[in-house]
């Protein structure tokens, strides 16, 4: 059996319960967005300039956008920022004030910064897999094909929106594995680098699994829930840690959720209860009370025997204090009773892997016979040789419906279907992999601009939600461990292997010639 993108069209919202969800009246890309041309690295300009003062700005050119490693040595990635790269990529253009300062800096004679006021647009094509999509190294997630001058000056932004975004939702998704289905929260905004990362990164929390942010910002612009209780400053502005508490619920007795842990938990509890009793008497209830320090399942446990024998057993207990989710997995080991988990920091600053070994590699150059010619980079790391030409994705399943491998084929290549398919080690020569039928094939790129035209709508982050939990549930539970996961196989095809190893057998040749010369 043969598929078109698989699950593309026919994810079903109501499959998975999202709660508080409120529809964004600014949507996806349509959203007016922020002109980030000049958001780059110098060396993007130097080169798109100097292209086109060469003659060569008009030529064609692919480059792909991959990672290297998966952060935090796990099994898998969680692709995102799409709508950010497609809002930027809509909005490029140079002022006359960005010409007068660039004018400045000694580095453009007049004939280049005349070639930068002709304007900057991309006219070319980007295919990519769509966001929520489950991803492996080295493998491409955006395929850019145009003139390489306008090609060429997208990288540095491409890659600080993507690799951005795509590190915050992984860490989400691990992190609403280890909950087990409870609720994730991100309350990373202060400890993020920057009101932007917060913005962009909770909405990629929340395309990775979590239930809510406290970004305010992001819940309005994206549609995601807003949570929130208060902090210990409430408690320690008041004479005293009840009426700090009976203060709060009189503002907000429908949301009452209580900070326990200011100065003795126990106590801060059988306070919580007090007041959750008084609501009682107005109709109203406890929602929850959270715990921010010290021994976390010790405290939980402790409050949930608490809480039952006082008949408050549909109150919540919600944990923060640099959670990650190696503690939460320890902690639903000791039996911890906690409900939801506000994860900040580690979350928003992806603590343990801080940055995605992300790269935008030339693939592919039309060296003026109106031919692509297949390109690659060499290294004496086998990880940083390039897989070179015109390439997109096949993903294999089994019939359990489980995702069984990655192939990356050149462009011209069929989806495979009935008929067995030789894949290779995109390393190694001695390991290859051979798919054999019964199997499904999915072709995971899709357009998203053609011509420069955008082709493609983006989802509602709510819909890439669903989709990444549903391609959670197709990825083997190996994959998914923290430590020592099972490694997925990305394989290249016989045809792409055979351009490779060709294109290093020459370069190769090249050097040993160009030795024995000297």
């Amino acid at each position: 059996m043969t598929l078109s993108f698989r699950e593309l069209n026919n994810t079903k919202t109501e499959d998975l319960e999202i709660t508080d969800e409120r529809p964004t009246t600014l949507t996806g890309a349509k959203r007016q967005g922020q002109n980030l041309t000049l958001d780059t690295d110098l060396y993007e300009l130097t080169m798109s300039v100097g292209y086109s003062l060469l003659g060569r700005g008009a030529r064609m050119a692919c480059f792909d956008v991959y990672y290297r490693q998966n952060p935090d040595n796990g099994g898998f990635c969680v692709f995102a920022g799409l709508e950010s790269a497609i809002e930027y990529i809509n909005n490029l253009a140079i002022s006359t004030e960005d010409i007068e300062y660039l004018s400045g800096i000694g580095v453009f004679s007049r004939e280049a910064l005349e070639s930068l006021k002709s304007g900057i647009r991309f006219t070319g094509d980007i295919w990519a897999v769509p966001e929520g999509t489950i991803v492996f190294p080295n493998e491409p997630l955006i395929r850019i094909t145009g003139p390489i001058s306008q090609a060429q000056i997208l990288e540095t932004t491409l890659l600080a929106l993507v690799g951005h975004q795509t590190l915050i939702a992984t860490k989400a998704a691990r992190l609403c594995i280890a909950a087990k289905g409870a609720p994730v929260i991100d309350f990373g905004t202060r400890r993020a680098h920057g009101t932007q990362a917060a913005f962009y990164g909770a909405r990629a929390a929340y395309i990775g699994g979590c239930a809510g942010t406290s970004n305010v910002k992001a819940g309005k612009v994206f549609g995601i829930p807003v949570k929130g209780t208060h902090a210990h400053s409430w408690v320690e502005s008041f004479e005293n840690e009840i009426d700090s508490f009976r203060g709060f619920s009189e503002v907000f007795p429908n949301n009452c959720v209580l900070l326990v842990d200011t100065y003795d938990t126990i106590q801060g509890v059988r306070n919580a209860i007090q007041v959750g009793r008084e609501l009682k008497l107005r109709g109203k209830q406890l929602v929850g009370i959270r715990i921010d320090s010290g021994d976390l399942a010790y405290y939980s446990k402790t409050a949930r025997e608490m809480l039952n024998e006082a008949g408050f057993s549909n109150t919540k207990i919600l944990a923060s204090s640099d959670l990650d989710e190696w503690l939460i997995e320890s902690l639903q080991q000791q039996g911890a009773r906690i409900d939801t988990w506000c994860v900040g920091t580690r979350l928003m600053t992806s603590y343990q892997t801080p940055a995605l070994g992300i790269v935008y590699k030339l693939m592919a150059v039309d060296h003026g016979e109106g031919v692509m010619v297949p390109r690659i980079k060499i290294s004496h790391n086998p990880n940083k040789i390039t897989n070179p030409g015109v390439k997109k994705i096949f993903r294999f399943y089994n019939g359990g419906n489980r995702m069984i491998g990655d192939l990356i084929a050149q462009i011209d290549e069929p989806i495979p279907h009935s008929k067995s398919v030789k894949a290779h080690h995109p390393m190694y020569d001695y390991m290859k992999k051979v798919y054999k039928p019964p199997f499904e094939a999915a072709e995971l790129m899709i357009p998203v601009f053609l011509k420069g035209e955008q082709v493609y709508d983006c989802p509602s982050p709510a819909n890439i939600r669903n989709r990444v939990f549903q391609q959670l549930g197709e990825l083997e539970p190996e994959l998914k461990r923290f430590s020592n996961p099972h490694i997925y196989k990305v394989s290249l095809s016989e045809k792409l292997y055979r351009v490779k190893k060709n294109l290093l057998s020459f370069y190769q040749n090249k050097a040993k010639s160009e030795n024995k010369s000297r």
